[in-house]
């Protein structure tokens, strides 16, 4: 900022003071809309995070219900099987 100085005028000066001021708010603008487009981001992944989480949760529960089940057969061919042999 203030590179662009020229001769020693008062209004030379003030300008540049405004084009420098100008330039700075334009800069913290530009870091605002990055800010904001970042938290949309991440605030959308974590609602994807959370989304895949509860679908991982509800695909373990029928493996487990079905692992129940599986295990429920076992016992009831093992016990058929115990019985056939005496």
């Amino acid at each position: 900022m203030g590179s662009r100085r020229r001769g020693n005028t008062f209004t030379r000066f003030l300008e540049d003071i405004v084009d420098d001021t100008k330039d700075f708010v334009d800069d913290l603008i530009d870091r605002a809309k990055d800010v904001e487009e970042n938290t949309k981001d991440a605030v959308i992944d974590v609602a994807a995070d959370d989304e895949r989480e509860e679908r991982d949760a509800g695909e373990a529960a029928a493996l487990r219900k079905q692992l129940d089940e599986l295990r429920a057969k076992i016992d009831q061919l093992t016990a058929m099987q115990k019985d056939t042999a005496e």
